[in-house]
């Protein structure tokens, strides 16, 4: 018995540390798409893109846009 606990408790450590690495990165700013999305705004807000956009590539678009 003490040998399954050990193993479930291994692998349920595993497992929250993996949960906790991946919500700052993908849960929170798919939780919170409009405080993203203004601060996006407000970063970009004195960028012209023709003058930082290599030729031939694809312009910005919103990251956080439903397709």
């Amino acid at each position: 018995m003490a040998r399954n606990l050990r193993g479930i408790l291994i692998f349920g450590g595993f497992s929250v540390a993996i949960a906790a690495a991946f919500y700052p990165i993908f849960f929170h700013p798919m939780m919170h798409i409009e405080e993203y999305k203004k601060e996006q705004t407000e970063n970009r807000s004195g960028i012209i893109q023709e003058n930082v956009q290599p030729p031939g590539l694809k312009v910005w678009s919103d990251p956080f846009s439903r397709k």
